[in-house]
């Protein structure tokens, strides 16, 4: 079932819920548990995946939509869970978390090592407690998982520069935003630099740093207020042009199993 070569499956990307599997190695990761344990299993097994043969559960960072879940997965599937220790307290905070059997922990900014394969961690400046972004790396091919990135931060061009495919924030059109229904406090916190970044910025963070690895950009993590499939694709499509196959990690299900 589990082929040699790096796949990738978004369960969910978004503020109702995020969850990327990803298979390299031999090794089977889950990286945040912001859906519920149930929906991560069927959307599992509906692409021929078991969680309860996920390696390790990895959680960027404590806002609800990525670690609300956390408790569940371990009770429910056994998961081994592994997130920065001010994330967890911060997590406990948001979410009823008293039931974790036990976490991981790691400082932001380390290597972890699951069988063949390793995961860089990387500190962003998203606002929440100690939040971080992934890279995969198996030895052949290398995945980012960049989202809740805060602002194009430095040394995000050259962690982009040395992917094959990337999950990527693409989190609002800024006309959609500024003339948007959201009070304006939470304008100035999306747009601020612990908030998100927008479709603009993320295509030209790929025009400016995608090299000639990269080949795939997934768009990920679109508000559902000031954001739309289409209209991402069309403001990466403006910027790139055909430079890279580009797809979208959905708000309501999942993608496909995807080849990185």
């Amino acid at each position: 079932m589990y082929n040699h070569g790096m796949k990738t499956i978004s369960l969910q990307s978004g503020s109702k819920g995020n969850c990327i599997y990803v298979e390299a190695g031999g090794a089977r990761l889950l990286f945040d548990a912001g859906i519920s344990g149930k929906q991560a299993q069927l959307r599992l097994a509906a692409q021929g995946r078991d969680i309860t043969k996920v390696d390790a559960l990895l959680v960027s960072h404590d806002h609800s939509d990525h670690s609300c879940c956390l408790g569940i997965y371990q009770r429910k599937f056994g998961l081994s869970a592994h997130a920065t220790a001010k994330t967890l307290q911060a997590a406990m905070q948001r979410c009823p978390l008293d039931e974790v059997p036990s976490v991981n922990h790691f400082e932001a900014g380390d290597t972890l090592h699951f069988g063949r394969v390793s995961v860089e961690t990387i500190p962003t400046p998203h606002d929440g407690a100690d939040g971080v972004a992934f890279v995969v790396d198996d030895g052949r091919r290398r995945l980012g998982i960049l989202t809740d990135l805060g602002h194009v931060f430095n040394g995000l061009d050259a962690v982009i520069a040395s992917l094959d495919a990337v999950f990527i924030e693409s989190n609002y059109d800024r006309k959609m935003l500024v003339e948007g229904p959201y009070p304006e406090f939470l304008k100035a916190r999306i747009q601020g630099p612990g908030g998100h970044i927008s479709n603009t910025e993320a295509a030209e963070l790929l025009l400016r740093a995608g090299g000639k690895r990269l080949k795939t950009a997934c768009l990920a993590h679109l508000s559902g207020d000031n954001n739309s499939p289409d209209v991402a694709i069309r403001t990466h499509k403006k910027i790139l042009g055909d430079r890279f196959a580009l797809r979208v990690a959905t708000r309501y299900e999942a993608t496909g199993v995807l080849e990185v």
